[in-house]
């Protein structure tokens, strides 16, 4: 830190925020620079800036971004100083024509960001809406290498990785169950959500404790200008947003944000198609803003789900937490400092006729800090988390016998990570610590972006990656609504050698190559490949599935593929298509296996135009082909003989029970998987801040017989979601 405070005091420092001045909201991907020199820097996530060794004197900063009016101001630096600037930009009213400068496209050109999509509120509302609401689920189904397993209960994989495997943060708490038990839906109200990174793999030293793919959400703050909201309701839930300035000057503000759904009430009547779910999510957050930029917040939550068969199963999950996140500019410094403070608890349960209650929970409290010192051509980051839990899990197996599993457990982790941007390449190399429980796990990681032209960029991204967390349900159920979580257990079972594993930490390895094309201002293309290497999985073994007896089993994993994005994108029409064509097999000691989210090939075209007079319509369509996922076969049916009264049994007139003789794990295919959504929405400026909008949607528009299950015995065939219309209504004030 010597060095890095010498070297600054030779020149000076000139940082930040840029902000929209009708919200108090702030802008990403501003550009700032000082005229008639070769300095300049984009603002971040925070809307922060920062120009690093300055030369002192007399200087004009210029500030511009899209769609608002260009900002400029004279300013003196002095020899070591550290300059805090505000920039409050007014919105444009010239028409720029068809020019468009994408903040994706400028952030490519900055960072690594191998495997990364970067998901706006503006992009939320890109993808026909399911009952006239943008949500993060619908989003996420169609990003590149992401498997979406069924409209009914189904999941999200990502690039081979199950749900236990991919880390959801918010605000820089993890939580458990980011998604409805339906699917259709996310726990977060898209309205609150300011950005989502998606890493789907090769992620940098930054994040950690998963062997798959992470999810970064970030939410916005309360509107610092006026009280605004949002008033909605349709005929799958009801919901109400409420934000604004708790005190005059916007120094603290607050947003609540409240959604509900009665599908259980209304599908059976609308739709003649019974959907027993429900749900409800509150959000709430207040922020204190300092006059420098610094600024802290508070934020709780509480998401309740619940699906009720009736004379079935009950089944009901809650999750809740209390959390806080900064930003402190320190006043003769050029270290960023962020750090959070979170708790939180996931519990899940299932009551089901046949069999006794099922339970789960995980909770516990987290800390972080991180530390940003930017440099001229690149920055350091470097921070540590400590995050301590307990989990508990109560089963019964095929005797009825009780089963309970409650373990406390503690993590900590350390990392740094370095950007140097040159004229042509990013170079990002890092390192994090995982401190376990069960073991430690250094693990190194790198990225690289190559700039061959202004218009072509070549990337790659690798690293070793680790996570102390199981599912409680086995990765080899088709559909399981109990989803609950224990940590990594030490009583392993032996390889298939009889050698104890070396470690009981589960681990991967990624490589991610990839390339970025601009075509022209308006059209982008980028091909990228993968592999992730699963060396090491645990499994619970709740079927008892594998040779031998034992609570969990040990399998190693492939998954490979390759998938390509073509984005267009001008002011009234959008146009995204992706296809992905991915392998993926699991192994256990002698036995290989297709797990049954293995889609080899998955087509998603989504479309949005935007028409009428002040472009006040808007019409969205998604339609998504997967090939089939693979299943197991029944190889026939045999007569079980239950020998009631023992070796007294008379087998030859005794009455059996039909058993299903299974063929090999996931040999067969189901058949394609194909589904059109469409959405028309029409907006009413009733004032300068009051705005209706009215929404019609249809959910499977040509009513497709997609598969969700066969009765083996009966071969009833149950199908996935029917064509599926709905309406609604909401009015911004």
């Amino acid at each position: 830190m010597f060095f890095v405070v010498s070297s600054f005091s030779q020149t000076g420092t000139i940082r930040g925020f840029v902000s929209d001045k009708n919200t108090g909201e702030s802008i990403m991907f501003c550009n700032v620079t000082i005229d008639g020199t070769s300095h300049g820097s984009q603002t971040d996530l925070n809307g922060m800036y920062t120009l690093s060794k300055i030369p002192v004197g007399e200087h004009k900063i210029a500030v511009t971004f899209i769609g608002y009016k260009k900002l400029t101001k004279d300013i003196s630096l002095n020899k070591g100083q550290i300059l805090t600037l505000k920039f409050e930009l007014e919105s444009s009213t010239v028409n720029i024509g068809e020019v468009e400068i994408s903040a994706e496209r400028q952030e490519m050109k900055t960072d690594v960001k191998a495997a990364s999509i970067k998901i706006t509120n503006e992009d939320l509302n890109l993808v026909p809406t399911i009952g006239g609401e943008a949500d993060l689920a619908q989003y996420m189904q169609i990003i590149p290498g992401v498997i979406f397993t069924g409209d009914q209960g189904g999941q999200l994989y990502i690039r081979g990785g199950s749900p236990v495997q991919n880390k959801v943060l918010l605000d820089g708490m993890t939580i458990y169950s980011p998604f409805h038990s339906i699917g259709l839906f996310s726990v977060f109200d898209a309205d609150i959500i300011k950005t989502t990174d998606v890493y789907t793999g090769g992620f940098s030293a930054e994040y950690g404790g998963r062997v798959s793919s992470i999810m970064d959400i970030k939410t916005k703050d309360g509107n610092k200008k006026r009280l605004q909201g949002k008033l909605s309701s349709n005929t799958f839930g009801s919901k109400l947003l409420v934000e604004g300035p708790l005190k005059k000057g916007g120094g603290t503000t607050f947003l609540f944000s409240g959604k509900t759904s009665y599908l259980d009430k209304t599908s059976e009547s609308l739709y003649n198609f019974a959907m027993p779910y429900s749900y409800t999510d509150l959000y709430g957050k207040i922020t204190f803003n300092a006059n420098n930029g610094s600024k802290a917040n508070v934020y709780g939550f509480n998401f309740q789900d619940q699906v009720n068969y009736q004379g079935i199963s009950d089944l009901q999950w809650s999750s809740n937490g209390l959390g806080s996140e900064f930003i402190l500019i320190p006043g003769n410094s050029p270290v960023l400092i962020e750090g959070n403070f979170a708790y939180s608890k996931y519990y899940i349960s299932l009551d089901e006729n046949a069999s006794a209650l099922r339970e789960s929970s995980i909770s516990g409290g987290s800390m972080g800090f991180d530390f940003t010192s930017f440099q001229p051509k690149g920055k350091i980051k470097y921070g540590f988390d400590v995050y301590g839990f307990e989990t508990k899990y109560k089963t019964y197996n095929s005797a009825n016998a009780k089963i309970e599993l409650n373990e406390n457990n503690s993590e900590f982790s350390a990392y740094v990570n370095y950007q140097y941007n040159a004229d042509r390449f990013i170079l990002e190399p890092g390192l994090r610590l995982q401190k376990y429980t069960l073991g430690t796990s250094p693990e190194p990681r790198l990225g690289i972006k190559y700039l061959a032209s202004d218009v072509l960029r070549l990337k790659l991204a690798t690293g070793l990656y680790s996570q102390n967390i199981i599912s409680t349900v086995s990765d080899r159920d088709v559909v399981n609504l109990f989803y609950g979580f224990i940590s990594s257990p030490e009583n392993l079972p032996t390889d298939e050698d009889g050698n104890e594993y070396k470690n009981q930490i589960q681990k991967a390895r990624h490589i991610i190559l990839g390339a970025e094309y601009d075509i022209n201002l308006k059209m982008d293309f980028q091909i990228e490949g993968y592999i992730k290497d699963f060396n090491q999985i645990t499994n619970i073994n709740r079927s008892m599935t594998s040779n031998y007896d034992n609570e969990f089993i040990v399998e190693s994993g492939l998954a490979r593929g390759v998938d390509f994005l073509l984005k267009y994108k001008t002011k009234k029409l959008y146009l995204w298509s992706v296809y992905s064509l991915g392998f993926i097999k699991r192994y256990e000691e002698e036995n290989e296996y297709f797990p049954h989210f293995d889609r080899r090939h998955n087509i998603n075209l989504v479309s949005s135009f935007r028409f009428g007079k002040k472009d006040s319509w808007k019409a969205d369509a998604r339609w998504n082909l997967g090939s089939g996922f693979p299943f197991t076969q029944t190889q026939g049916f045999y007569e079980n003989i239950p020998f009631s009264d023992g070796i007294n049994t008379d087998y030859t007139i005794e009455n059996g029970e039909l058993e299903i003789v299974y063929a090999e794990l996931n040999k067969g295919r189901l058949s394609y998987y194909h589904r059109l959504d469409l959405s028309l929405s029409k907006t009413i400026e009733i004032s300068k801040n009051t705005i209706l909008e009215i929404t019609a949607s249809v959910t499977n528009a040509y009513n497709r017989n997609n598969i969700f299950y066969i009765n083996r015995i009966t071969d009833e065939r149950i199908y996935q979601l029917p064509l599926l219309p709905s309406g609604g209504i909401s009015l911004k004030f």
